[in-house]
């Protein structure tokens, strides 16, 4: 008797593809890049002052774009975050142990960023004065810090875009639509939906970071000049030699003897949410890939949720650790101030308890000042770092995204709760989107 085996039909003869090539987003990224530098260059050598402007609009534009979704994305990210605790085993316990880890790795990241700074002397030898110096706009005190967490009413830190405070008011929502249980079920509906559309929409302004990359290096070479980096040549090796020492020397190190998993796959999955981060200097912008790339790592939906966005706004080894030891001790030194232990030691205090003050956003002079403001350093200071800023955020903001990332693989690991087999299958691939929703002719162009 034998057995009757149905045959395959043929698949049809594959037609040449008409379609333009996709271009990789990191190549679109690196592209942009290029360009940035090359008409900041044009625009500085050859005084070309629209071309200037031009550049300093489309990379404001960008901003202001990633900064329109700040508010209520956070708001809604952190409300459902908590509420989808409610879906994990031991929530209580993974909140706690996220939040250790968070300041565990924030101590190591000025830890590091302390020992460069006394090593290096970045202040000695500038040339810069403390007439260089300006008082910031924006200052951050620990009254300010710890009364400015509630806000006075619920429309102003929307309109202010004061994070801190929004953050308190989701948590509260968040905490409330839990006790409430079933009867909090058509709001919970309803807020992961806008998370959803907020998401969606987002993405369509991260589309636009290659765009917004030529219009940001090009206006920061052209306003500030090669010049002006050679002034600030030892600071800024330092913020990048710190930032990744911990990147890729101290993360490892933990992904290998605490969760005992491969590094090299972590920074595979994780790479398109770091380079993103690179380019945008916004670990909220970053959020919605950042929460997709740490699942593709493995790690649980429900607890991912909840870890990753409160991580956009409390972890930042690179912004609120690595970055105020290195400008306290070169504040100091231009400013002729000696810093002693109980000083370093307030500074690492300030990074592990005020790094929620900065919020996410690009930039960290609220963190900074608040910083120099407990050590009694002249707030002046913060005035010398104003121009370098763009340079060294982006370095800052990757080491934010990848430590966000880190501590979810870390905890889940522990917890024994980590997917290993998508943690190991996880590629450096970009996630096309990070909603997960694409249209017929998106998921085309996909495939191909």
């Amino acid at each position: 008797m034998s057995a009757s085996v149905s045959e395959a039909p043929e698949a049809p003869e594959a037609k040449p593809s008409s379609r333009i090539p996709k271009v990789p987003f990191w190549a679109q990224i690196i592209a942009g890049l290029v360009l940035g530098a090359l008409l900041g260059w044009i625009a500085r050598s050859q005084d070309v002052s629209w071309l200037k402007e031009t550049l300093g609009q489309v990379g404001d534009i960008f901003v202001q774009l990633l900064k329109l979704a700040v508010a209520p994305l956070v708001f809604f990210a952190i409300l459902v975050s908590i509420t989808n605790l409610r879906k994990v085993n031991n929530a209580a316990r993974l909140a706690s142990r996220t939040l250790l880890w968070f300041m565990i790795t924030s101590l190591i990241a000025v830890a590091i960023g302390l020992a460069i700074g006394l090593i290096t002397n970045p202040g000695s030898g500038t040339g810069l004065t403390p007439q260089d110096g300006k008082l910031p706009k924006r200052e951050g005190s620990w009254i300010d810090f710890l009364t400015g967490i509630v806000p006075t009413d619920v429309i102003t830190p929307f309109t202010e875009l004061n994070v801190l405070q929004i953050v308190f008011m989701a948590a509260v929502a968040g905490i409330a639509a839990l006790k409430l249980g079933d009867r909090a079920k058509p709001i919970l509906a309803l807020s992961e939906s806008v998370l959803e559309l907020l998401q969606k929409a987002l993405w369509w302004v991260i589309r636009l970071a290659p765009i917004g990359t030529v219009g940001l290096i090009g206006f920061a070479i052209a306003d500030y000049g090669w010049d002006l980096i050679g002034k600030y040549a030892t600071f800024t090796a330092d913020v990048y030699v710190g930032c990744a020492i911990v990147l890729f020397g101290v993360y490892p190190l933990l992904l290998a003897t605490v969760a005992k998993v491969s590094p090299l796959h972590f920074f595979k999955g994780a790479w398109p949410a770091i380079q993103l981060a690179f380019v945008s200097r916004s670990s909220v912008g970053t959020m919605p890939l950042t929460q997709k790339v740490t699942e593709r790592l493995g790690v649980p939906k429900e607890y991912a949720s909840f870890a990753v966005p409160f991580g956009a706004t409390t972890k930042m080894d690179g912004c609120a650790a690595i970055y105020p030891a290195l400008a306290a001790i070169f504040i100091a030194q231009i400013f002729d101030v000696q810093l002693g232990i109980q000083d370093y030691l307030l500074i690492a205090f300030v990074s592990v308890v005020g790094s929620a003050a900065t919020a996410g956003l690009t930039g960290a002079t609220v963190m900074l000042t608040l910083t120099l403001s407990t050590l009694g350093l002249p707030l002046e200071g913060v005035g010398l770092l104003m121009a370098i800023d763009p340079i060294i955020d982006m370095m800052r903001t990757a080491t934010n995204v990848a430590g966000q990332a880190l501590v979810p693989v870390i905890v889940a690991a522990r917890e024994k709760i980590l997917d290993h087999t998508a943690y190991e299958n996880a590629s450096a691939s970009p996630i096309d989107d990070p909603t997960g929703t694409r249209t017929e002719d998106e998921k085309v162009l996909v495939a191909a």
